[in-house]
C-alpha cells in the first residue's frame, strides 16, 4: 500500500506598500537631517566673529587757569617763597600792573555772567592764590582754576534746541536726553524738575547746590526759556522773570557731547572757545550735532 506525500508550502516573504512607503520615509528623513546638518555646519564655520564690546571712553578735563592767558602756558612765579600749585607774587602789584592786565583780559561778557551764575550756584571759596612761587613758562594759563588750562565745559559749550517745536516736544527731548530742570528760588533752594512729559512732572528740593556734581547749563539767550518756565508751572513751581534755571546733564549725556565736539575737527579741548551744539530728530529719539566751533589760537 503505498501512501501519497503531500507537499506543503513554506512561507513567502515578500514587500508589501508599507514596508516601501516606511523605508522611503525613514530615507528621505536621514537625507533631510544630512542636508540641515551641512547647512547648519556651514553656518558656523562661516559667521563671521563677534567684534569685541567697545569700553567707552571718558574724556578728562582739567581747565583752569585765568582769562587773560594762552592754553599752552603756565603760570611763573619767581620768589623766595616755596613752589606751590596757586602761587601769587608775595608784593602786591602796583596799579599799572594791575591796568596792564586789566587792559590785555579780553573775554567775552557771557563769560562773566557764567561766573556770577556758577557763584550764585555753588557755596565754595575761591581761592586767590597764596604767596609763593611756581616754575612755568611766564604767561597765565587760559581759564579759570587751578587746572592745566582750557575753559570749562559749562562756559564753553552752548545747546540749542528746536525753537518751532512745541512744550509737549521740548519735554520729550529733554527727558529723551535724562536733562532734569532746576530752578533756583528766592528762599535759596534749588527745585528740580524731572519727568518732564508728564502732566504733572514731580518736584524735590535741595537746600542748596553745594553737592551737585553733574553739568549744568543755564540760558544765555533765545526762546526756550519760556518753555522751562510752562514746564515748573505744569510741576507747581512758580518762576519769576529774574529766575536762574539750570539744565542738569547726566554723566552719559556729557560724555556723548565730549565726544562729538572732539570729532567734529580733532581740535583738543583746551584749544575750543566755544562749541555749539543742535538737537535734531533721529528715528524714534533725538540727537546732538555740532554745527559749529571756535578756536582760542
Amino acid at each position: 500500500m503505498s501512501a501519497k506525500v503531500r507537499s506543503v508550502a513554506g512561507p513567502v516573504l515578500r514587500d508589501t506598500l508599507y514596508d516601501r512607503v516606511s523605508s522611503w520615509t525613514i530615507a528621505l528623513f536621514l537625507w533631510a537631517a544630512a542636508i540641515c546638518f551641512c547647512v547648519v555646519a556651514a553656518w558656523i564655520t562661516t559667521r563671521l566673529p563677534v567684534p569685541p564690546t567697545a569700553v567707552p571712553v571718558e574724556l578728562v578735563e582739567m581747565p583752569g587757569g585765568f582769562e587773560d592767558g594762552s592754553p599752552d602756558e603756565t603760570l611763573r612765579v619767581d620768589s623766595p617763597y616755596p613752589e606751590i600749585h596757586d602761587a601769587s607774587a608775595a608784593d602786591m602789584p602796583s596799579d599799572q600792573t594791575e591796568i596792564a592786565e586789566a587792559l590785555e583780559s579780553v573775554v567775552e561778557s557771557s563769560d562773566g555772567v557764567a561766573q556770577q551764575i556758577q557763584q550764585q550756584f555753588d557755596t565754595g571759596i575761591q581761592n586767590t592764590g597764596k604767596p609763593g612761587s611756581a616754575k612755568g613758562t611766564g604767561k597765565k594759563g587760559l581759564g579759570i582754576g587751578p587746572g592745566t588750562g582750557g575753559m570749562p565745559r559749562e562756559q564753553r559749550w552752548f545747546v540749542r534746541f528746536g525753537d518751532r517745536a512745541g512744550v509737549d516736544d521740548y519735554a520729550k527731548q529733554l527727558q529723551f536726553f535724562g536733562i532734569e530742570l532746576g530752578a533756583l528760588l528766592p528762599d535759596g533752594r534749588l527745585a528740580y524738575a524731572s519727568k518732564l512729559t508728564d502732566p504733572a512732572p514731580p518736584v524735590r528740593y535741595a537746600a542748596s547746590g553745594a553737592g551737585e556734581q553733574r553739568l549744568y547749563m543755564t540760558w544765555q539767550g533765545g526762546d526756550r526759556r519760556v518753555a522751562d518756565v510752562e514746564l515748573f508751572k505744569r510741576a507747581g513751581v512758580t518762576v519769576q522773570a529774574d529766575t536762574v534755571i539750570f539744565h542738569f546733564y547726566p554723566k552719559e549725556t556729557e560724555s556723548q557731547l565730549a565726544r562729538l565736539e572732539v570729532d567734529y575737527r580733532g581740535r583738543p579741548a583746551k584749544q575750543i572757545r566755544r562749541t555749539y551744539f543742535a538737537v535734531e530728530p533721529s528715528g524714534q529719539g533725538y540727537q546732538f550735532t555740532v554745527v559749529r566751533q571756535i578756536y582760542l589760537q
